[in-house]
């Protein structure tokens, strides 16, 4: 029975020890895409880009955001790299952890996304 109660603490606090980095990376995100100023261009909702090509952003899929960052940074000559001059111009300046902070924030808000099972 002991040892069941200290699995239970010990599990509920690693839950919300996770919570919270989840949300501290979720407000870091948030400020990093405004000091970025990522809404310029993709809409202060990230759902309402100023030209139809630029995608929305909110909702996405966070590893997928990630790694989209992640190829503009390494450009278009890189392997797996996306050539976007202003995307790339933009990402330049942001370390590994901005980038899943960013994902994180964005992959928190609601979206058009729609998965279908």
């Amino acid at each position: 029975m002991k040892k069941t109660l200290t699995w239970t603490v010990m599990l509920f606090s690693s839950v919300v020890a996770f919570n919270a980095s989840a949300a501290d990376k979720i407000e870091a995100g948030k400020a990093a895409a405004e000091k970025y100023n990522c809404f310029t261009c993709h809409g202060k909702d990230y759902n309402t880009p100023i030209d139809p090509s630029y995608p929305k952003l909110a909702g996405q899929h966070k590893d997928y955001l990630e790694h989209a960052l992640i190829a503009y940074k390494r450009g278009g000559n890189g392997p797996n790299g996306r050539a976007n001059a202003i995307m790339g111009a933009q990402v330049k300046p942001l370390s590994n952890q901005d980038v899943q902070n960013i994902a994180a924030y964005l992959h928190s808000l609601p979206g058009p996304l729609v998965l279908r099972k």
